[in-house]
């Protein structure tokens, strides 16, 4: 829910209903509400605007097996991906772990290639990080990889279909999970036992869901220019009026 606080003089504004409502579409119909409180001042007139959630583009109803009870729900489905119920669980736990991969890649690429820059450390940029060498070959990395992430996905899997089914560890018999709600294990990881509540979830999707713009945009950033987010920032701060996504495509 947003909330947004204005002030303004009664002379010049005054609230003339505790609520409102925005005419949507063109049938007229009557689909959020904007509640307006007064709210007593010494000096001006004040007055609080909650908009309730709503759907991503006013005009558009949002689907019916859509009805903003999940975090992070605006309706935002136009190819109905997410109409199966089953698919619907799926998609909700498959879009926070990517959010969180995300932000983690986001991170990863960028902070390296600020430190290497201000000469705190000095390691590859994150689009050079597979020519260095490691410890085995590039195949027998996303071989051990694969195998890795592939038990992983197979118990996250089972964890939806079954909920509280792979808290027990199988190798550790003396480690396990809560029995917290799936995509939420605590434990050794939530170091910091931050609670899940509604809030929470809605800031973690969000953060989530720009990470992987942000993700999406250093690839593509790459691929235009040759360099990292960092360095493109550095060489439009040098020239700001000419060093812009215009000259960039205009040279491309």
């Amino acid at each position: 829910m947003a909330t947004v606080t204005t002030q303004a003089s009664a002379a010049v504004f005054r609230p003339f209903a505790s609520k409102s409502r925005f005419l949507i579409g063109s049938s007229g119909k009557l689909t959020r509400e904007v509640s307006i409180k007064p709210v007593a001042s010494s000096s001006s007139s004040s007055f609080k605007i909650e908009a309730k959630k709503g759907e991503w583009l006013p005009g558009l109803a949002s689907p019916g097996y859509l009805d903003g009870s999940l975090p992070g729900d605006n309706g935002f489905d136009p190819l109905a991906l997410a109409e199966d119920p089953e698919n619907l669980k799926w998609f909700v736990q498959a879009e926070l772990v990517n959010s969180r991969w995300a932000m983690l890649g986001v991170v990863g690429m960028l902070l390296p290639e600020v430190f290497t820059k201000i000469g705190i450390i000095n390691v590859p940029k994150w689009y050079d990080a597979g020519k260095a060498e490691y410890f085995a070959s590039s195949s027998t990395l996303f071989v051990i990889e694969f195998i890795l992430f592939h038990y992983v996905e197979i118990r996250r899997w089972q964890d939806i279909k079954n909920p509280g089914s792979v808290n027990q560890d199988p190798i550790f018999k003396q480690y396990s999970l809560p029995p917290n709600e799936v995509g939420y294990p605590g434990g050794i990881f939530n170091p910091l036992n931050f609670a899940p509540t509604a809030e929470a979830k809605e800031k973690e999707l969000a953060n989530g869901r720009l990470a992987m713009l942000a993700f999406l945009g250093f690839v593509v950033q790459y691929n235009v220019t040759g360099q990292g987010p960092f360095d493109n920032l550095l060489q439009h701060l040098s020239d700001p009026w000419h060093n812009t996504i215009i000259q960039t495509l205009r040279g491309y």
